[in-house]
């Protein structure tokens, strides 16, 4: 049985209406991906808000860092299952899917991160994520130190910090406008 069809349960904005400057985006989305993210269609509803989120998403997630982009797809897996994000884990897990080009690792992380065998750095990192998301007001400095004993810098944990955070927010919008992932996520990196 397929997924409902729908972008999300509110009106969907027509992509006729796509600002100028946001056209050279939705077509780099169908140059690289093949399609347009829905999470891109979603917030076309709000165009100054979708400008907002694509140059913090590219910022979070694309711009150089300690923590490497499948890291930091990792995290946003992590976080999405903790939130039971559908739309986050179908769209995310395929980028861990590809980036590590292990399918299992993608399932895994969906599921319980804690199945897969992963390094300490990440292990460590991932706890650190799935805490930050299900009890913040219990973060410490024991849990800062965990990850510094990790190798990862101040600049680094603040980087997780954020991409946690990040899916947080995002996890909630998609929760509450009932955003459905692109189908061809599915099959991307199998």
């Amino acid at each position: 049985m397929p997924q409902p069809s729908h972008v999300t349960a509110l009106e969907d904005a027509d992509e006729a209406t796509l600002p100028e400057d946001l056209q050279p985006y939705f077509q780099k989305c169908r140059d690289k991906l093949g399609f347009v993210p829905n999470v891109l269609r979603a917030w076309l509803l709000r165009p100054e808000k979708l400008r907002n989120f694509v140059r913090l998403y590219d910022e979070l997630m694309l711009a150089p860092s300690g923590i490497t982009k499948l890291e930091r797809e990792m995290i946003a897996v992590a976080v999405s299952a903790w939130n039971r994000c559908y739309y986050c884990l179908v769209a995310h897990g395929a980028a861990v899917r590809k980036l590590s080009e292990d399918p299992q690792l993608g399932e895994m992380l969906a599921f319980n991160y804690r199945v897969a065998e992963l390094p300490a750095r990440q292990r460590t990192m991932l706890d650190f994520a799935v805490q930050l998301t299900a009890a913040p007001h219990l973060i410490g400095q024991p849990d800062r130190d965990a990850l510094s004993a990790q190798g990862f810098s101040d600049a680094d944990i603040f980087d997780i910090a954020e991409v946690a955070g990040f899916f947080n927010y995002t996890n909630r919008v998609a929760h509450a406008v009932d955003m459905m992932p692109n189908a061809e996520y599915h099959a991307l990196g199998r």
